[in-house]
């Protein structure tokens, strides 16, 4: 059976009530319905896949490219461009092939496990700063505006050589950019082109003078043939890195620490045994019900997933975190267990085009744990879950507030 003679469509993305649940869909969908039809705020449709296995093989098929600027693709945002998925900047980043690998051979050396771990102790002295100065504005306060946005936006800032002062605009920017219904086609075009003219102009200083942060070894940094970065690659790698690397911490880190408050046991468990540290940070981006859109592949050839032909043309939504909570791989998967091991789960992708910045991303998320649990073992959430609200209309997935008291 072909996926569009599937009835009805399901609006996307699924409500979520309360904020920190899954949809109620999820485990019909998974159970009966794995490649579901759903419709976009653009009005287009889309495939979604929500069964663990049927992700896993998509986000590490060749077959199904980031190409959201093909024509017969559909739009994501509910403005004419489709947002960000179809922008300049997704289309100037190889997707697959040798240009892919040579893309991220080039990006990666910078972002591996052992040069993040040479950032951890600055990231970890600026989160103590952060948390200095909440603890001065007293409780209760917001932990979302005080810690979760501006540290990562902080460390992107650091590790890129970009003004941190200039925090704001990339927020901005990154608000535009990742909406998909607050935002007009004017607006949209606006903020990308204030940004890359603005990414534009800190590659051409480098180019005339090098620098040793990661925007100026990417101007001098050469392949194995001798290539370099062509100057568009390097823009928009800037724009993906600052964008996803500020945007998706921020919400992650503020849902850690709201997800582990909700029940007390888990803070106090880890209070008791820090060294569940880094696999709690791995169940916390299992277990996030609301990570966003999910990943968005188009497919030119025809194929078949889960017993459905995708016809060419498709484009399919790969709901990462409804895989997450398949319980075909993963014992009491609506469990929040923090000794979890070992965890495969999709929160960063899989296969040849996985997130690049995974390490740096797990870095800020223990380093915040662990200073947190460390300067503030009482912490507590200043209201009850189930009035925690959700940002709505964001591709990415995160929370209006996060009220603690300590």
């Amino acid at each position: 059976m072909s996926w569009s003679e599937r009835q009805p469509s399901l609006a996307y993305p699924l409500r979520r009530e309360p904020v920190l649940e899954p949809p109620e869909e999820w485990t019909a969908l998974r159970q009966r319905c794995p490649v579901a039809r759903v419709t976009l705020p653009s009005g287009d449709e889309a495939a979604l896949l929500t069964r663990y296995e049927d992700v896993r093989q998509v986000l590490a098929d060749h077959r199904f490219t980031r190409r959201l600027t093909a024509r017969d693709a559909a739009r994501i945002a509910d403005h004419e461009s489709g947002g960000v998925f179809g922008s300049d900047m997704a289309a100037a980043i190889p997707d697959g092939g040798a240009a892919h690998r040579r893309w991220r051979r080039l990006v990666g050396q910078w972002l591996t496990a052992e040069r993040v771990a040479a950032l951890t102790p600055r990231i970890e002295a600026r989160a103590g700063r952060l948390v200095d100065a909440m603890v001065e504005y007293g409780h209760p306060a917001d932990l979302r505006a005080h810690l979760a946005f501006p540290l990562p936006v902080w460390v992107m800032c650091d590790l890129l050589g970009v003004p941190a002062g200039d925090r704001d605009r990339f927020a901005r920017w990154s608000d535009v950019l990742l909406n998909l219904t607050r935002c007009t086609e004017e607006e949209y075009e606006c903020a990308q082109d204030e940004f890359v003219d603005y990414l534009g102009a800190q590659v051409h200083a480098r180019q005339a003078e090098p620098t040793d942060d990661l925007l100026g070894a990417l101007v001098t940094a050469r392949d194995t043939d001798g290539r370099r970065l062509s100057e568009r690659e390097l823009v928009f790698t800037g724009q993906a890195l600052l964008v996803a690397g500020h945007e998706t911490t921020m919400n992650v880190l503020a849902k850690m620490v709201a997800l582990l408050l909700a029940d007390r046991r888990r803070w106090e468990r880890l209070l008791a045994d820090r060294s569940l540290v880094p696999s709690a940070v791995e169940e916390v981006l299992r277990y996030d019900a609301d990570p966003g859109l999910g990943v968005p592949r188009y497919l030119a050839e025809a194929a078949e997933i889960a017993g459905t032909l995708l016809p060419p043309g498709t484009t399919v939504l790969c709901d990462a975190a409804a895989a997450n909570r398949d319980e075909t791989a993963f014992e009491a998967a609506e469990e929040m267990e923090l000794d979890r091991s070992p965890n495969p789960h999709l929160a960063f992708g899989a296969g040849a085009r996985s997130c690049l910045g995974q390490a740096l991303a797990r870095a800020v998320l223990r380093t915040v744990l662990d200073v947190l649990l460390r300067r503030l073992p009482t912490l507590e959430l200043a209201a009850p879950p189930a009035d925690l609200r959700r940002l709505e209309g964001l591709a990415v997935g995160g929370l209006r507030e996060v009220p603690v008291r300590w």
